[in-house]
């Protein structure tokens, strides 16, 4: 019988609070869905379902336009915000 290799798993890329400040002011009128904000990973989770759920329990900062969840620049900057942690003094 064949064994298969199991793929290594990554962990997702750490990004810094400000990584939207730099982008264009066309982009602070668009909206993203929660498929693009996991495809672009704008925030650290791994699955659509995960973003959802946190959207639906009012964890993280989104809009609900007609029952759709969809994501601001703003909404970017604060979910990463909150999730920063600064780090320990000596």
């Amino acid at each position: 019988m064949a064994t298969r290799k199991r793929r290594a798993v990554r962990a997702p890329k750490a990004r810094s609070p400000h990584a939207l400040d730099a982008v264009s002011p066309e982009a602070e009128f668009r909206r993203w869905t929660p498929e693009e904000v996991v495809a672009l990973q704008l925030l650290p989770y791994r699955s659509v379902r995960s973003v959802k759920e946190k959207c639906y329990r009012r964890e993280l900062f989104c809009h609900r336009d007609g029952g759709r969840i969809t994501f601001t620049a703003d909404d970017l900057r604060r979910n990463n915000e909150m999730g920063a942690q600064a780090p320990l003094s000596a």
